[in-house]
């Protein structure tokens, strides 16, 4: 036979034409019971062929017969292969089937199958999509009792679904088990943690994690920095986000734009414009060029310091670089201009916001030094 001869690839092959393409011919029940009165067949060899067509069922989404395959196989005695009984349970989750996800991982349970932790975080996953993560994680808790250790694979999973959600009770108690199970996080765990604080706006939380990193020799690579460092300076507080930047330098991990454009904004939110430009050097010295939304930044940030010249000069480079002008900004300027009886620059300025498509009827308009 085939499967005597090793050919596993021909025997699924003829299988398949027998049990799906010509199923009304060949229904379960006949092929099982011509299997059976084939005297010359070793049991190991009825055991990898049942396994091989309850594995075909499952390829071809007729879930209904795995079932009665998987029944046949336990009321007689045919050992189950706990490979096959994975590879099902990822069938019947790509193909969103929950209810029979829980259904055929319970059968697999009480049928005496050796569960496998592969098996285990199918299951999981499929609940913690659903959101019910307590339920998840009792029986997580279940399984350990029964012989069946989660690895940092089914607890990244749980994680995951409590940062996603904010659930932060129920991660406390995820945690907990991982500790007294003692399972170490992993360079994913911490990933998965400090997107899930910093999204909740836990950015000192997120911060210790980086360091509890750093302490095990662990590199947090530099979009890590930036969730926390951007959460540091949206919240006004810049003083911990520069102390985060110099650590994050120490550390040997690279900046890039993301991170710098975190700091100038933070920076400029806070009117520190020398700084600020600092910055932008660090920045232009890395190669990377301002763009529309950093122009209109820093001079939104100069605006608001009232240093009027810096704001002019950024405006002009903007027109240089082909930039569309921001009309309010413009006013700004073309106001603290006219202010200072510097005609000729606000004159300037509006028609570059003229050349660039702003309504005559909604500019200022300069003729001679005076507002028209």
């Amino acid at each position: 036979m085939l499967l005597e001869a090793r050919k596993f690839s021909d025997a699924e092959n003829l299988l398949k034409s027998v049990s799906i393409e010509d199923y009304h011919r060949y229904p379960f029940p006949l092929l099982a019971s011509t299997i059976e009165h084939c005297c010359c067949l070793e049991p190991k060899v009825i055991a990898k062929l049942f396994n091989l067509m309850l594995k075909v069922y499952s390829d071809n989404k007729k879930f209904g017969q795995v079932i009665e395959t998987f029944d046949h196989m336990k009321n007689n005695g045919i050992e189950i292969d706990e490979r096959t009984c994975t590879m099902h349970l990822l069938a019947l989750k790509r193909k969103n089937q929950i209810r029979s996800s829980l259904e055929f991982f319970n059968l697999m349970i009480k049928s005496g199958v050796e569960v496998s932790v592969y098996s285990l975080t199918i299951v999981v996953d499929v609940l913690c999509e659903t959101g019910e993560i307590k339920r998840c994680r009792e029986l997580v808790q279940k399984m350990v009792t029964s012989g069946t250790k989660p690895n940092i694979v089914t607890y990244n999973v749980m994680i995951n679904a409590c940062a996603r959600r904010w659930n932060f009770n129920e991660l406390a108690s995820i945690l907990d088990l991982m500790k007294k199970e003692g399972e170490a996080f992993n360079v994913n765990t911490y990933k998965i943690l400090v997107d899930g604080y910093t999204s909740f706006g836990k950015f000192q939380e997120a911060e210790k994690l980086i360091l509890e990193m750093h302490h095990r020799d662990m590199k947090a690579d530099t979009h890590m920095y930036n969730l926390i460092l951007n959460g540091y300076c949206k919240l006004g507080l810049i003083d911990r986000a520069f102390s985060l930047f110099d650590k994050m330098t120490s550390r040997g991990v690279s900046s890039n734009v993301d991170t710098l454009w975190a700091l100038i904004n933070g920076i400029c939110d806070a009117g520190k414009m020398e700084i600020a430009m600092v910055y932008v050097s660090k920045m232009q010295s890395k190669g990377i060029e301002l763009d529309q939304v950093m122009f209109n930044k820093l001079i939104d940030g100069y605006c608001n310091k009232g240093m009027v010249d810096e704001a002019f000069e950024l405006q002009l480079q903007m027109e240089m670089r082909g930039f569309d002008a921001d009309t309010y900004k413009c006013c700004k300027i073309v106001g603290d201009l006219l202010k200072l009886k510097r005609f000729e620059e606000a004159k300037q300025l509006v028609n570059i916001m003229v050349r660039r498509g702003g309504s005559p009827e909604k500019l200022t308009t300069i003729d001679d030094g005076n507002l028209v």
